[in-house]
């Protein structure tokens, strides 16, 4: 999707300027009525027992590597271990929109200890990367969700591939998810990097502390008890999960949808809701999602509790159907169809500078 065609889609879906003060004044209405339903209330006892299930989990988890020993059962207990990381990854990820606690100190120390210290990636890292997403998604220039990272979204990225990047590149969207195998090791490689980066940063000392604990912790219980091979395969395995769930999870939302070229303005609403997408499923899918299913509430309402999002969505619906704005929700097949084309137009950019035409055709013969 080049530039002109994205600024096409935002220009055909995005209402007239002149209706804009009034789209803005609703916007204001809406979260009036968003806000009297209670929707914005917080919801303790949910995230208590969401705790509780997981961490019963965890421990679960453990008991199981105990009992089963010096088995290739392990790898079971590895792939467990990504998806229970993941689920507390999404906890972490709604304290830091200020969705579970009252405080926002309390949501940053809650999430702090979930992203550092259970999962092991830097909460700080996350919190910068994804305030600037929320701000400008979609943005050219200003979401870090959409810059090149091996994945090239927008065809000038692309097009600058070069060599074995350029290969991957024009192949990116079938291989997508095998390379979501390596997420994991890449969202702690990025948020280790950004620790030790020079700057002010705040929880610097208490993430790397909690980050060096579970790592050093983890990696010597697994090479105590397990043989070398299995142990290596343990933390392959539990990466792997891990990061394909991580990815699976949040790439749906945004990708394939509109983009929005550096220096176009947009309003608020028109923003957040034309560039994200809802996965229909309900409840198990909000579960399995972690409340980004309903990515357009999230968007509109950052810091709305999980168990109101559905809700919200109803209400949300109906003011976009008032107010012609586009509202996109689909099933999650269907959106990871959409995302795995959407990447491989735009890896078409790509070129390799030893392509030489004549013997692309001579190779074809």
């Amino acid at each position: 999707m080049s530039s002109e065609a994205t600024l096409g889609a935002i220009r055909a879906t995005t209402p007239r300027r002149a209706d804009r003060t009034n789209i803005t004044s609703s916007y204001s209405a809406l979260l009036k009525t968003v806000r009297d339903e209670g929707l914005l209330g917080r919801k303790r006892l949910f995230y208590a027992v969401n705790l509780g299930v997981l961490t019963l989990a965890l421990a679960g988890a453990v008991a199981g590597f105990i009992l089963l020993g010096d088995s290739w059962f392990q790898l079971l207990i590895a792939g467990a271990l990504g998806l229970i990381f993941t689920q507390f990854a999404f906890v972490a990820h709604e304290a830091s929109h200020r969705q579970v606690l009252e405080s926002g100190p309390a949501n940053d120390r809650l999430g702090r200890f979930l992203a550092a210290g259970v999962v092991g990636i830097s909460y700080s890292w996350w919190m910068t990367k994804h305030t600037r997403h929320h701000a400008n998604p979609n943005t050219i220039g200003k979401d870090p969700d959409i810059d090149i990272d091996t994945i090239s979204f927008i065809p000038e990225d692309a097009a600058k591939a070069r060599g074995l990047l350029a290969m991957i590149t024009r192949r990116q969207g079938y291989l997508f998810f095998p390379l979501l195998t390596l997420e994991g090791l890449n969202l702690h490689y990025r948020s280790l990097g950004t620790l030790f980066a020079k700057g002010k940063l705040p929880g610097r000392g208490a993430e790397l502390t909690m980050i060096a604990i579970r790592l050093i912790g983890y990696v010597a219980v697994l090479f105590w008890f397990l043989p070398l091979g299995m142990a290596f395969a343990f933390i392959g395995v539990q990466m792997a999960v891990f990061g394909v769930y991580m990815g699976a999870s949040f790439a749906p939302n945004h990708k394939g949808m509109p983009l929005i070229p550096a220096g176009v303005k947009v309003d608020f609403l028109s923003k957040q809701v034309l560039t994200s997408r809802n996965i229909s499923g309900g409840m198990p899918m909000s579960i399995f999602m972690g409340g980004l299913n309903y990515q357009v509430e999230h968007h509109l309402f950052p810091s709305m509790p999980r168990p109101h999002l559905a809700r919200a969505r109803e209400i949300v619906i109906e003011y976009c159907r008032t107010h012609d704005v586009l509202y996109t929700e689909t099933n999650l097949v269907n959106s990871y169809r959409i995302v795995i084309e959407y990447l491989n137009r735009v890896g078409l950019s790509a070129r390799d500078p030893f392509d030489c035409p004549m013997m692309n055709d001579l190779r074809r013969r």
